[in-house]
């Protein structure tokens, strides 16, 4: 692995993970987002009856996951794809149905520790933050080629970031740009002292922003879930952690569209629109416990929430 260091993913909620697929139809769960592979290896040690198919657009992430699950032999398939390519993955393993798929939206620890993927601002790094190194836009062509207004959006988007426009401002005033240190520093002096002194380090957002923007996380995510409920059986569930308030808004909104089949007619009258519900909501935005927050600080933002096909 890069410099050294093991791909680890402490799984986030994996006690709640597992509860959310008890009783599910045998058959395969699609892991969205394999990364270490502490997920697919509760539910594997969980439920004999299941199976894995395991998607990553992370190269390191498959190789390490395959690894640790090789002692489940042919209950594990993996597949090199970005999560909204179901039908591709699927394709890849020879599957027709699922009988459910899960999605942890988080950064595993290695893409953060593995200084040379520019994904953190605390070490000196080029600038990447690529989840899959095949990608052709990294976090340096946004940063020195993007004009103000695609920047400001960015980070207004993506990162909720009230001091966007100063900050991409600084950035074009400094490039070119190329180091992960130097943007931080470059982000920190651009927000006012009294608002750099919390919060956590003032990069944080406009790191989150660009790493979003260079993986099309947003994008991929509402295409993700309508894909993986529609090629799930009835009585299997769609599991999603998400951790920042961008994804667990379009979480939230696609599960009730299927929940609701999109109806649009009074609440207080009976539905005249023809919609066909597809799913149940199960768990809405569930937290991790303290324990686990104390634990595992990268822990405190999820938010779990699932849906049962009907």
């Amino acid at each position: 692995m890069s410099n050294g260091i093991e791909f680890a993913h402490v799984p986030v909620m994996v006690d709640e993970i597992v509860a959310a697929f008890v009783g599910i139809p045998a058959g395969v769960i699609m892991d969205g987002t394999l990364g270490g592979g502490g997920h697919s290896e509760a539910l594997l040690d969980a439920d004999e009856r299941i199976s894995i198919l395991g998607v990553d657009r992370d190269a390191a992430a498959l190789a390490s996951a395959s690894q640790r699950l090789a002692r489940f032999s042919g209950r594990f398939r993996a597949s090199h794809r970005r999560f909204d390519d179901v039908d591709g993955a699927m394709a890849d393993a020879g599957v027709t149905e699922l009988s459910g798929a899960l999605f942890d939206l988080g950064v595993s620890s290695h893409q953060f520790d593995a200084v040379e993927r520019g994904f953190s601002y605390r070490a000196s790094a080029p600038l990447d933050m690529r989840m899959d190194a095949r990608d052709p836009v990294s976090a340096r062509d946004l940063v020195n080629e993007s004009d103000e207004t695609e920047l400001v959006r960015i980070l207004r988007e993506y990162a909720d970031e009230r001091f966007a426009v100063r900050i991409a401002r600084a950035i074009i005033a400094a490039r070119p740009v190329e180091d992960t240190v130097r943007l931080a520093d470059i982000v920190a002096a651009a927000i006012p002292a009294p608002a750099r002194r919390r919060g956590g380090h003032p990069a944080k957002r406009t790191f989150q922003a660009l790493r979003i923007a260079v993986n099309a996380e947003l994008d991929v995510l509402p295409v993700a879930l309508d894909h993986a409920i529609g090629r799930t059986v009835k009585g299997g569930r769609i599991a999603v952690l998400s951790y920042h308030s961008g994804e667990d808004r379009i979480v939230k909104e696609r599960f009730r569209f299927h929940s609701t089949g999109g109806c649009q007619c009074p609440s207080h009258l009976p539905c005249g629109c023809g919609a066909e519900r597809t799913v149940k909501l199960l768990r809405v935005a569930s937290k991790p416990s303290v324990a686990e927050m104390e634990r595992n600080p990268r822990s405190t933002s999820a938010r779990l929430r699932v849906a049962e096909v009907i």
